[in-house]
């Protein structure tokens, strides 16, 4: 596992799932051919796309397969079992797919998609753990692994069940170092502690990062030094321990040019850079509609079990944010234990509250959260 780090030294990865797209909805094949072509010229050689990524895989066989030689790059694509797999032999037939989709006879990553709670057993049920194994043994893929979106708990689990797993992709951005519908510090260091390297998903969390609110981009514009607010998220990322690639999903030229301008030499952040990154994370954690400290003094005496301050840390995070990923966070922290509907007003909750918030009336707003 230590030779994937050895090997992968352009620390940039090209996701293709945000690719740029004509007015008639399909890719733009031919924007999409230059960015591959700038890509390559300044050192990349990680793709990254997947068998649910619209027209991606097919786009990738015309941008990137038929125009380089086949050693010239590495690949990754996924499985995913929950989205369009109906039973085991669909699931599985996604890989044949994607390798007629891309062309490229063999796939350098594979990954299960998007594990989380409310999925993993079907990758458990289709035998998919072996599956993956088998083709590795037949040489169509060379390295097999999965990205995840669930907690902490969970993936300890699945690392000591599955031990030659040799990669993990995670979300990871500096947003969400501490959001505990992320994990995404805790995460990192499970896979750090058991010597699994990092592939990095969602650096500037679905573009978020990329137009920031107003009291962190004051923070960045006061540095004075021409770097884009993206520059700062996907440089946060690439700079931390067991990296394999930071994956950054571009959608236009323009992109590709800014991500190149500080990755192709890449520096990692310095003392002063990671003290400025500090003061953006408290940005965040200021921004809050709720003013919850997280004292978890709430949580001691509620006879219905529920994560408070992890609930409303997940509303006050959503601003920006799509909905399908707040109510995936909100999954994420009240797995296992009572959610907002839960709340059946004894207010002890707010008997002990040191701010004085009125916690049952702010509960039943974080309903909606449930989706």
């Amino acid at each position: 596992m230590a030779k994937l780090l050895d090997n992968q030294i352009f620390r940039l990865g090209f996701g293709l799932m945000r690719l740029p797209r004509l007015s008639d909805g399909t890719i733009d094949v031919p924007q999409v051919s230059q960015m591959v072509d700038r890509f390559i010229e300044a050192g990349g050689t990680y793709f990254d796309t997947a068998f649910v990524y619209e027209g991606s895989e097919e786009a990738t066989r015309k941008a990137l397969v038929e125009r380089y030689p086949r050693e010239s790059y590495t690949l990754a694509t996924k499985l995913n079992a929950a989205m369009f797999a109906k039973d085991e032999e669909s699931a599985k037939s996604e890989f044949r797919i994607s390798l007629e989709r891309t062309g490229a006879g063999y796939f350098d990553f594979y990954l299960l998609h998007a594990l989380q709670r409310s999925n993993v057993d079907l990758y458990e049920n289709y035998h998919l753990w072996d599956y993956v194994k088998e083709l590795k043994e037949q040489g169509l893929i060379k390295h097999y692994g999965f990205s995840f979106h669930a907690d902490p708990e969970l993936l300890e689990e699945l690392l000591a069940k599955h031990p030659d797993v040799e990669f993990v992709q995670l979300q990871l951005n500096y947003a969400d170092w501490e959001n505990p519908g992320v994990s995404a510090r805790k995460n990192w260091e499970i896979c750090k502690a058991h010597g699994i390297p990092v592939t990095v998903m969602e650096p500037v969390k679905g573009g978020i990062l990329a137009d920031p609110i107003d009291e962190v981009k004051a923070i960045f514009d006061a540095e004075k030094n021409g770097l884009s607010y993206s520059s700062w998220a996907v440089r946060f990322a690439a700079s931390l321990d067991n990296i394999l690639v930071v994956l950054s999903g571009m959608s236009s030229l323009s992109q590709m040019e800014d991500n190149l301008s500080y990755m192709k030499d890449f520096r990692p952040l310095d003392a002063h850079e990671l003290e400025v990154i500090k003061l953006a994370q408290d940005a965040f954690d200021r921004d809050q509609s709720i003013p919850c400290t997280a004292c978890h003094y709430c949580t001691k005496g509620c006879p219905m079990n529920i994560p408070i301050p992890e609930i409303f840390t997940v509303e006050n995070r959503k601003k920006g944010s799509p909905e399908f990923r707040t109510i995936r966070e909100y999954t994420i922290v009240t797995q296992g234990k009572g959610k907002a509907s839960d709340c059946i007003g004894c207010g002890q909750c707010e008997s002990v509250c040191p701010q004085h918030l009125p916690i049952i009336s702010l509960l039943e707003d974080c309903r909606k959260l449930e989706g």
